[in-house]
């Protein structure tokens, strides 16, 4: 098995096994909330009607279920992509529980081949999602078919990962990070700036960060930089 088979093994299990024993908007998991950025940009949309979003790495609606009641009113649309069978089937149990399954439509597919049409959407929200591609050039690729995606006026809203370490809480051993793409910060920051040279920047944080997963039954803190990165068009 190569490495990048193993990381997408053990990210399914992860998350299948946070799906299936964690509820969305329930405590005691990362699924409790939506992400606040994200959420607090939907007010820089409401003179508009027809908003068409697109969230990549969708999971089961954490954000893209906010964002659907937000819009209902206005005629939008948030198409949301996923690679995972568990979630684009829960996703779709909660869109029903929470009445916006006329809002929301899936497509299950690896974010890193996934097409996005030409100046067709006004928000595009990527959240822990971009660094689970192939490569860097991958991942330069996909940001670019945002940047396209992006209507004029459009805003893009990234969260990203970067200077990963996974640590077993039990020995204290630094473990190899499950994590396709990990460089370093400044790297990843450059890679925004390049991609989305020209655009305006609404928000840039990167924010330390740890807390605790499940790795093979082990209790691991995994360590980040994360970054957020909004621009608009």
């Amino acid at each position: 098995m190569s490495r990048l088979e193993l990381i997408r093994k053990e990210e399914k299990k992860y998350h299948d096994f946070c799906y299936e024993n964690y509820k969305l908007f329930e405590e005691g998991s990362w699924l409790f909330k939506p992400v606040k950025t994200v959420i607090d940009l939907l007010p820089l949309f409401h003179n508009q009607e027809n908003i068409q979003v697109l969230d990549l790495g969708s999971g089961v609606g954490r954000n893209s279920i906010p964002i659907a009641q937000g819009i209902k009113n206005k005629n939008g649309k948030v198409v949301c992509v996923d690679i995972l069978d568990s979630a684009l089937d829960k996703l779709k149990f909660y869109s029903k529980e929470y009445n916006v399954s006329d809002v929301i439509e899936t497509k299950k597919a690896d974010i890193g081949q996934y097409d996005i049409t030409k100046n067709e959407y006004d928000f595009i929200v990527a959240v822990s999602t971009l660094e689970h591609v192939e490569s860097e050039e991958i991942l330069e690729c996909v940001i670019r078919k945002m940047a396209s995606g992006t209507k004029n006026k459009g805003i893009n809203c990234i969260i990203i990962n970067s200077e990963v370490e996974e640590i077993d809480i039990e020995s204290n051993k630094k473990l190899d990070a499950m994590m396709e793409i990990n460089i370093n910060t400044e790297d990843m920051v450059n890679i925004l700036n390049r991609s989305y040279e020209g655009w305006e920047v609404l928000n840039m944080l990167v924010k330390p960060l740890e807390y605790k997963i499940v790795r093979d039954e082990k209790e691991v803190l995994l360590k980040t930089n994360a970054i957020t990165y909004v621009v608009r068009n």
